[in-house]
């Protein structure tokens, strides 16, 4: 009987937002493995007890980064730890963008604004300032050139935090085609998802926002899952990757090109995608065995 553990998040009093998180154990545990949801932070946890570690919905350490790299790191000395340890370190910084763009993959044009750089931002098109470690939109904003003294508040926030800024040109094609979400499963193509445009203009960029707004299945193109391939091989330690979202965009020609690669705590959406579950499960023992 293995011994698996979801490493996820304390919600406090809240309920859970991770729905994943209690039917993949009920179904590991139907399956005949010891299972269970654990908070990644949870200091009472003996993490080598476990056959294997996943990573499901950690969804607050980009707010601790430092520590969990360091946590996964840890576990990764205890036991296996899916996705691997350098894995969740490279892909923790989204300046990995600027190595799959060296490598070759379409990436969304991106510069970075570290503390003490000055506030180098577009006069002449729409344009994102986010931050290089960050989940779930926190601290994202859409601007244009007139919101320019807004965005360096912006900027001073999050250097204030030690937090290092990305700039990214708005692509207009996502105000009509959004982002699609290419997912992967124990090396394998699992199902793909389409949500609308999560930065509304005007809105703060410490207001919460909904993450995935409007989401229903959507069947990739092969162009998506081209450039999907590209960004995954060139991943390092790739061939060790359980899981993977690889989050696409039309560039302004209308070709596709990778905004993200989600390598640490993807969401998998499976209430969206049931008959997915079974596969996933499956990925999870044969990790764990």
């Amino acid at each position: 009987m293995p011994r698996v553990a979801l490493a996820t998040y304390d919600p406090g009093e809240r309920p859970s937002k991770d729905r994943d998180l209690p039917v993949l154990v009920r179904e590991l545990r139907a399956a005949g493995a010891d299972a269970v949801g654990v908070p990644w932070d949870d200091t009472g946890t003996d993490w080598g007890g476990f056959d294997l570690v996943v990573i499901r919905s950690t969804w607050d350490y980009s707010w601790r980064a430092g520590e969990f790299v360091g946590w996964a790191q840890k576990v990764a000395a205890a036991t296996r730890l899916a996705n691997p340890a350098e894995v969740v370190r490279w892909n923790t910084d989204k300046r990995y963008l600027g190595d799959l763009a060296s490598a070759g993959v379409p990436v969304v044009p991106t510069r970075y604004l570290a503390p003490g750089d000055a506030p180098d931002l577009p006069g002449d098109h729409e344009y994102v300032v986010k931050p290089a470690s960050g989940a779930g939109a926190r601290y994202a904003a859409r601007y244009t050139p007139a919101g320019h003294d807004t965005a360096v508040r912006h900027l001073g926030r999050m250097h204030e935090e030690g937090l290092t800024a990305m700039v990214q040109p708005y692509l207009a094609g996502i105000d009509f085609s959004g982002e699609r979400a290419l997912q992967f499963f124990g090396g394998r193509f699992l199902h793909a998802s389409r949500k609308g445009a999560v930065l509304a203009p005007g809105t703060a960029f410490d207001a919460d926002k909904v993450a995935h707004p409007d989401l229903v299945p959507w069947s990739p193109t092969r162009d998506e899952l081209a450039v999907a391939e590209r960004a995954l091989a060139a991943v390092p330690e790739a061939a060790e990757l359980l899981y993977a979202r690889v989050d696409i965009v039309d560039g302004e020609d209308g070709r596709a090109m990778l905004m993200e690669l989600e390598l640490v705590e993807p969401n998998l959406f499976l209430d969206l995608h049931p008959g997915s579950v079974a596969a996933v499960r499956d990925a999870i023992l044969a990790a764990a065995g």
